[in-house]
C-alpha cells in the first residue's frame, strides 16, 4: 500500500510540534520549580517581616555533608525578623565532622539569639552535640541521650581473602599511611595512632559540651563513658534544662523574649529527594517525556566520615 507524501510531512510537521511543545512545557516547569522551590531550599519558609521564630530539624543520622543546613542557620541569624530558633532534634548522632558544622552554626545563632532543643526520640551523640550551644535543652522522659563518645571502626577482611587465595600487596609512602587497611591487619602501631585520633575528637566533644552546659570538663568526663540517657536521667544529671517538647520549648522563647505566645513559626527546611516538587517534577517528565527519558530525577545517600559520634544499640 502506497503512502500519500503529504500525509507523511503532515505527520512529521506534527511531531516536531509535539517535541517542541515538550521541550517548552519542561523549560517552563523547570523555572517554576527554582523560582517558587528554590526559595525553599535556601530559606524554607517565607521568613515574613514581622516577628517570628524558626524551627529546624535535625532528624535521622546526621551526614558528612550539612552546608545547606547551616546555610539555612546562619542566613537566619541575618534576619532582624527572626527572634530566635526551636531546635527539633531527634536523631541518633552520625559524621563528626557534619555534627561539629552544625554545632557551630547553631552556636554562633545562640551568640545573637536565643535557642531552644526540643528533642525526640533520640537526641544522642552527635545529635546531643549539636544541641549543647543551645540556651535551654528540652527532652522527654523517655528520650535517649547524651552518649557522649566517638567510634572509628576499621574492617579487616584479609583472613577471609586468605581463605580464597587472594593476596594484595600495598605499597605505602610511610608506615602509618596505610593504616587501617581493609586488606591488612591492623598494626599495633595503627592501633595507637587512631586511638589517638579518637581521643583527640573524643576531648572536642567533652569540652563543646563542658561549654554549652556550663559544667566542669572532668564532670562531663565522668558522665562520657559512651552510654545514653533518659530525659529524667540527663535533667538530674544536668545534661538537660527541662522535660518538654517543642510546645514547652516555644513558650521557654516566647517568654524570654516577651513576645505574645501565639507568635509565629516559620520552618526552615532544606528540600531533599522527598520533598513534594520533586516527586511533582519527576511525575510531570515521566508525563511529558515519556519513562525512556524521565531517567533518575535525584539520589539520596547520607555520607559519614571515618569517624563517627552515633549512638549504635
Amino acid at each position: 500500500m502506497s503512502v500519500d507524501p503529504d500525509l507523511m510531512v503532515d505527520r512529521l510537521r506534527l511531531r516536531r510540534r509535539l517535541l517542541f511543545w515538550r521541550v517548552a512545557a519542561v523549560a517552563a516547569f523547570v523555572l517554576a520549580l527554582t523560582g517558587v522551590g528554590g526559595r525553599s531550599l535556601l530559606q524554607g519558609g517565607t521568613l515574613t517581616a514581622r516577628p517570628h521564630l524558626v524551627r529546624v530539624r535535625v532528624t535521622g543520622v546526621i551526614g558528612s555533608d550539612v552546608s545547606r543546613q547551616v546555610a539555612l542557620i546562619d542566613k537566619a541569624a541575618e534576619n532582624r525578623a527572626v527572634r530566635g530558633m526551636i531546635l527539633d532534634v531527634d536523631s541518633p548522632g552520625g559524621a563528626v565532622s557534619g555534627g561539629e558544622a552544625l554545632h557551630d552554626a547553631v552556636a554562633r545563632f545562640a551568640a545573637r539569639k536565643p535557642v531552644a532543643v526540643a528533642m525526640g526520640g533520640t537526641a544522642a551523640s552527635a545529635g546531643y552535640m549539636i544541641s549543647v550551644p543551645a540556651q535551654r535543652l528540652f527532652a522527654t522522659r523517655s528520650t535517649l541521650t547524651g552518649s557522649i563518645g566517638v567510634i572509628m571502626e576499621a574492617p579487616d577482611v584479609s583472613s577471609l581473602l586468605d581463605k580464597v587465595g587472594v593476596k594484595v600487596d600495598q605499597l605505602v609512602s610511610g608506615p602509618m599511611k596505610g593504616q587501617p587497611s581493609a586488606v591488612q591487619p591492623l598494626s599495633p602501631e595503627g592501633r595507637q595512632m587512631l586511638q589517638g585520633l579518637v581521643a583527640d575528637l573524643f576531648d572536642q566533644f567533652v569540652t563543646m559540651v563542658a561549654q554549652g552546659r556550663h559544667m566542669p570538663v572532668e564532670r562531663v568526663r565522668a558522665l562520657a563513658d559512651g552510654r545514653p540517657y533518659t530525659g529524667r536521667q540527663a535533667l538530674a544529671l544536668g545534661l538537660i534544662d527541662q522535660i518538654g517538647g517543642e510546645r514547652e520549648a516555644k513558650a521557654w522563647l516566647a517568654s524570654r523574649l516577651h513576645l505574645p505566645p501565639t507568635v509565629p513559626v516559620e520552618e526552615l527546611k532544606v528540600a531533599g529527594p522527598r520533598d513534594w516538587r520533586l516527586r511533582l517534577m519527576h511525575g510531570m517528565l515521566r508525563v511529558i517525556l515519556g519513562d525512556e527519558w524521565a531517567g533518575s530525577v535525584v539520589s539520596q545517600g547520607v555520607a559519614l566520615d571515618g569517624a563517627v559520634a552515633i549512638w549504635k544499640p
